[in-house]
């Protein structure tokens, strides 16, 4: 099949976002996958998905852009418990964005053209766990009144990165893999949590996230874990 990111879907200005590029080629390979970026996902481009080989393949001409590849979910971390929707919109109140034009977090996104996630430290809890809320907009769920499943890995990508920068003051960087299930896309209109906390620092340049989607009433919506690969660039000192 054929894939195509549309530029409104990007993260960084040139590439598409992990977290939307990881659920769209998830869903449209079926079952449950772990999503690796092995090239900057080009926007606007036609890219072949091969998704009768395992694991899956992304591919533009002869570069592998992304694979797709079965997961087991019991690999998935166990979330803390979600803070209040007053403790996430106060923690979101002090994030701090990286990538202004993301479809993600983005500020520069007017409401209804991203999801405007914005994730900072929560009161009360260790370095590094944040949270923010995403308020779903009408004008981005599907026929049925729902979030389309790549918009809720979307919604709990970025929150991953700003889980490093609240922990060391320098951004997790660009998302490497990802593998999350879904177990409930928010209506349209419905406020949710979105959590994150730093899992393990592997490498000098690798970060692993814990991600999570959870309801007003603290039940779970969507969980996931990441890899964060960081761009060879100085460190950025926390605000404030």
């Amino acid at each position: 099949m054929d894939i195509t990111v549309e530029a409104r879907f990007r993260g960084p200005p040139r590439s598409g976002n992990g977290g939307y590029v990881a659920g769209l080629l998830a869903r449209q390979a079926g079952g449950h996958r772990t999503v690796r970026m092995r090239a900057p996902v080009p926007l606007d481009t036609l890219m072949a998905y091969d998704v009768a080989r395992e694991p899956a393949a992304l591919v533009l001409g002869e570069t592998l852009v992304a694979e797709a590849a079965i997961a087991d979910p019991a690999d998935l971390p166990a979330p803390p418990p979600a803070p209040t929707l007053a403790e996430a919109r106060a923690a979101g109140e002090r994030a701090v964005c990286h990538h202004p034009i993301c479809f993600c977090c983005g500020v520069e996104i007017a409401p209804g053209e991203g999801l405007r996630v914005f994730t900072g430290q929560l009161d009360g809890r260790a370095p590094g766990h944040v949270a923010g809320v995403w308020q779903v907009a009408p004008a981005l769920v599907d026929a049925d009144g729902f979030a389309p499943e790549e918009h809720v890995w979307a919604a709990i990508d970025c929150a991953g990165s700003y889980a490093w920068f609240a922990r060391e003051g320098r951004p997790g960087g660009l998302t490497g893999s990802m593998q999350a299930e879904v177990l409930e896309r928010p209506r349209a209109g419905e406020a949710c949590i979105v959590i994150a906390w730093p899992l393990e620092a592997a490498s000098e340049r690798r970060r692993t996230s814990g991600v999570a989607l959870c309801g007003v009433d603290g039940r779970l919506m969507a969980r996931g874990v990441q890899t964060w690969i960081r761009p060879n660039r100085p460190p950025v000192p926390p605000a404030g």
